[in-house]
Formats: C-alpha cells, structure tokens, sequence
C-alpha cells in the first residue's frame, strides 16, 4: 500500500498488482538451488574433501547470483516501469535499497 499525493493536496492510497513474467522459471530455479544446497550438506555429513565442498559451494553461489538476476530483471522491466508511469516514487526507493543491500 502505498499513497499519492496530487497537486491539490487529495491524498490517493493504493496499492499495485505486478505481473511476474518469470516466477515459474524463478521457482524452477529455486527447487534445483535447494537440491544443490541439500547435496552439499550431505557431501559435509558425509566427511567428503573441502575442496570439493568449496567448488560445489561455489557453483551455489554462482547459481543464487543468476537467480537474483532474473528476479531484477523482470522487477525491472515489469514493476518499476508501472511505478516509474505511475509516478510511484516508494517503489522506486525500495528497489534501489533492495540493490545496494543485495550489493554489499
């Protein structure tokens, strides 16, 4: 819920349905992102070398990083284009906070 106040100070809450071209292909995603980070714990439980461990942790990571994209991607190409024309500043806040917190 956000609000819009326009020239004539009438204030205008509301809030906004966005559509998500990629969620099924994020989730997808998701589920082998899991299985990946179950099979590293069981490499761990298992005693198996760290080298090995660190090179599938890595792959992990490499994985979350390519999810993350196509989450901003169609954030970016979907939802801040709406509130960008909607004059929805909120939005636009979050998503840079969402950036530099997920830059750190």
């Amino acid at each position: 819920m956000h609000k819009h106040i326009l020239d004539d100070g009438t204030v205008i809450k509301h809030s906004h349905t966005h559509t998500h071209t990629q969620t099924k292909a994020v989730l997808n995603r998701m589920s082998r992102l899991i299985g990946h980070l179950n099979a590293v714990k069981g490499m761990i439980e298992e005693g198996r070398d760290c080298s090995e461990v660190l090179i599938q942790l890595s792959a992990v990571n490499a994985a979350i990083r390519s999810v993350s994209r196509v989450i901003l991607e169609d954030h970016l190409k979907h939802c801040i284009v709406e509130a960008v024309q909607e004059g929805d500043e909120t939005a636009i806040d979050n998503i840079n906070k969402a950036i530099e917190q997920f830059m750190k």
